[in-house]
């Protein structure tokens, strides 16, 4: 399927037409790639782009919740600041982005509140920059 298709396929229990096209550019204005390769098969797009394109038919639903698991595997550092500021935007626009990442950074830029998991149990859980300054999380998840 070309990577029209796939956002498109985000849509498929939608039935407001104007909305779903409207939905459609800003896709393509948030990751302005997946515009330019909307008529390439999703499949032959790199780890990054791939990631935008699910990123992309997720949004498409009109989710209340976006569910994303290790945003960062993989990705090259600059795909993945791109990955984090549309996140932002998509959050702005009103989805609550719940976000499961091994990268600590990346977690804290994106979230607002985060749970820390260690050994199978929720050891702590607060707003981000409590976890940040909490000497627990700097030992074991920032390396200080």
């Amino acid at each position: 399927m070309s990577v029209r298709e796939n956002l498109l396929m985000g849509a498929y229990l939608r039935r407001d037409r104007a909305g779903i096209h409207r939905d459609l550019d800003w896709i393509y204005e948030l990751f302005p790639i997946l515009k330019e390769r909307q008529r390439q098969r999703a499949g032959s797009l790199s780890g990054g782009e791939q990631q935008m394109c699910a990123i992309g038919r997720g949004v498409m639903a009109r989710p209340k919740i976006l569910i994303l698991d290790v945003l960062s595997l993989g990705l090259a550092p600059i795909i993945l600041d791109v990955l984090v500021d549309t996140l932002q935007k998509v959050h702005q626009e009103g989805t609550t982005i719940f976000l499961v990442e091994q990268d600590a950074a990346t977690a804290f830029d994106l979230a607002t509140t985060g749970y820390v998991p260690e050994n199978g149990q929720m050891v702590l859980s607060g707003a981000t920059p409590e976890l940040k300054a909490n000497p627990h999380v700097k030992r074991a998840y920032r390396g200080l």
